[in-house]
């Protein structure tokens, strides 16, 4: 363990910010986690995992979890108006020859995985609490609570998210979270047949895809080209969604939509985006997920990468020498894979909205993943 650095603060129970605590924690530091809410919940429908976050979980302990929960596959099937596969994408074995290179999982189950590690670790846990302030000297971060306590640490982590709250009192002149012209929408529902990994459908402008969260469960997801960023009423989502989805001549798609109910957890979110440029830390304070670049889902990356900065942060602190050469590291190693994931779904985004090249669209998704599962 690096000598400079004993204890460690994380703001946010995120992914990020729990793979940071487990982690951390097992490598000798004392961490504490501060999440603010008090019921440590995580929203939203499934989630799509390349082969690299299978490679952490497994670094972590938990792979045999994930496939008690969750769903594991092998490539990317690209398929036409008839539902004929038009050619699928290698997902490449990264986590080892027996776990297939890519998989789902519902949020909250993946949420549950990582929070009870966290728990039966040495982190001391505290929720319905985040910071009010910090200051930071040569020596130490001081950090207010909202509980009116206050802690000295060797090190604070923002892992708190697009709209964080470490970012803006580190980073104030740090450029806003962007919307970038799509929605998504995303339910879930039985899995159909004959889906046996992740499939899309390319629309002329709206995409939809499928992707295993489970024995037999399915996740769908469906973006959606908006011109303004304007709310939308819940109680309108089922109709909403059909009427996407009826826009396809799949047989598959339209079986779904003359199914579909508002009993498959139905979520719609407007997409943006955010990459903060070097340098990503402050003195003692570092930014880790969406904190500090967020994505949109065009390639699945979001969760992915964040993990992964977690487990190369820890890494970096446990073998450098001192803390600015820790987060120097940090940095090197994750600055190229980040911007290349939020550049690269930015892109694809801008090609599913613009009606651009589908073969540069599959050209870029297979470049991207196919950095995605080099080491990390």
């Amino acid at each position: 363990m690096n000598s400079h650095i004993k204890t460690v603060l994380i703001i946010g129970g995120g992914f990020a910010g729990m793979t940071a605590a487990l982690q951390l924690s097992r490598n000798g530091f004392a961490v504490d986690l501060v999440e603010i809410d008090a019921g440590w919940r995580s929203y939203g429908a499934g989630i799509s995992l390349h082969g690299s976050t299978l490679r952490v979980l497994k670094q972590l302990g938990l792979i045999d979890r994930f496939f008690e929960e969750g769903f594991a596959s092998d490539g990317v099937e690209m398929r036409g108006p008839d539902d004929r596969v038009l050619v699928t994408l290698p997902t490449p074995r990264v986590a080892g020859p027996d776990i297939p290179g890519g998989g789902g999982i519902m949020r909250p189950a993946l949420a549950k995985m990582l929070s009870d590690a966290v728990r039966a670790s040495s982190t001391r846990v505290r929720l319905g609490i985040t910071f009010t302030d910090l200051h930071q000297d040569a020596d130490g971060v001081t950090v207010h609570f909202n509980d009116g306590t206050e802690g000295r640490y060797d090190l604070v982590i923002g892992a708190d998210g697009l709209y964080s709250a470490v970012r803006a009192k580190m980073f104030p002149h740090a450029p806003k979270p962007r919307f970038i012209g799509q929605s998504v929408w995303r339910a879930v529902l039985p899995k159909p047949a004959g889906i046996n990994t992740v499939a899309m459908w390319m629309g002329p402008t709206v995409k939809v895809g499928l992707n295993g969260v489970g024995k037999d469960q399915a996740y769908l997801f469906l973006t959606e080209d908006r011109a303004t960023n304007d709310f939308v009423a819940p109680e309108t989502f089922v109709e909403t969604l059909r009427g996407l989805l009826e826009r396809f001549s799949s047989p598959i798609i339209r079986t779904i939509a003359a199914e579909l109910s508002s009993e498959h957890q139905i979520v719609y979110r407007p997409l943006e985006q955010m990459l903060l440029p070097r340098p990503w830390s402050n003195g003692r304070v570092v930014l880790i997920g969406d904190a500090v670049h967020a994505t949109t889902p065009h390639l699945a990356a979001g969760a992915c990468i964040g993990i992964e900065d977690a487990m190369v942060l820890a890494e970096e602190l446990a073998a450098a020498e001192d803390i600015l050469s820790a987060l120097s590291g940090f940095e090197a190693r994750r600055w190229e894979r980040c911007r290349m994931v939020v550049e690269n779904s930015g892109r694809l985004a801008d090609i599913e909205i613009h009606g651009g090249s589908r073969e540069e669209h599959a050209a870029i998704m297979q470049a991207s993943m196919k950095t995605l599962a080099e080491a990390i």
